[in-house]
């Protein structure tokens, strides 16, 4: 019998979050092994690498095992995540990663130049962003600021929307 442990890469401390494939799963403890190709939590198979597909679903669908570990808790989005006080995940390809929330990003608020509505979602163009954000639901037209955390000195993600222009703040990722 083989027995490994989780790859150091996925357990980092800090949060690489351009790595993560969404939707991600809450999973409610670390102690996890991974032995002949399945990854266990207590004595249930949280994803078992011996079934084919590209997806944790898909195997975990396909295992002959017969005790699955329940993922209860689906997050969808960055900004999803960021909210979420839990701190043990896995995602769609299988990873699984602890959350330690260790770097301070700004958040500043940019005025909404224009939404458009899709079928699904809305865009909005901000005021000094070359690029729109997503979201999806139509937005309040009362919503007239936009704040974006920053990363690396650059817009990376539309954290709320407000009425009047909120004071620049940071907010710990």
């Amino acid at each position: 019998m083989l027995v490994m442990t989780i790859p150091s890469e996925s357990l980092k401390p800090s949060m690489i979050y351009d790595k993560i494939k969404f939707p991600i799963f809450v999973v409610h403890s670390d102690d996890i092994i991974f032995v002949d190709g399945i990854l266990w939590i207590g004595n249930e198979v949280l994803d078992d690498t011996n079934m084919k597909g590209d997806t944790l679903g898909l195997r975990r669908l396909q295992s002959p095992m017969k005790s699955i570990y329940p993922l209860k808790s689906m997050i969808k989005s960055i900004r999803a995540l960021l909210d979420h006080q839990g701190k043990f995940y896995i995602d769609t390809t299988g990873r699984f990663f602890r959350r330690i929330k260790t770097t301070k990003a700004e958040l500043k608020y940019h005025k909404i130049l224009r939404v458009e509505k899709k079928d699904i979602a809305s865009v909005l163009w901000v005021k000094d962003c070359p690029y729109p954000f997503t979201i999806d639901r139509p937005l309040d037209t009362s919503q007239a600021w936009a704040g974006l955390l920053y990363r690396s000195g650059m817009p990376w993600l539309l954290y709320d929307t407000a009425s009047k222009k909120l004071k620049d703040s940071w907010r710990k990722i």
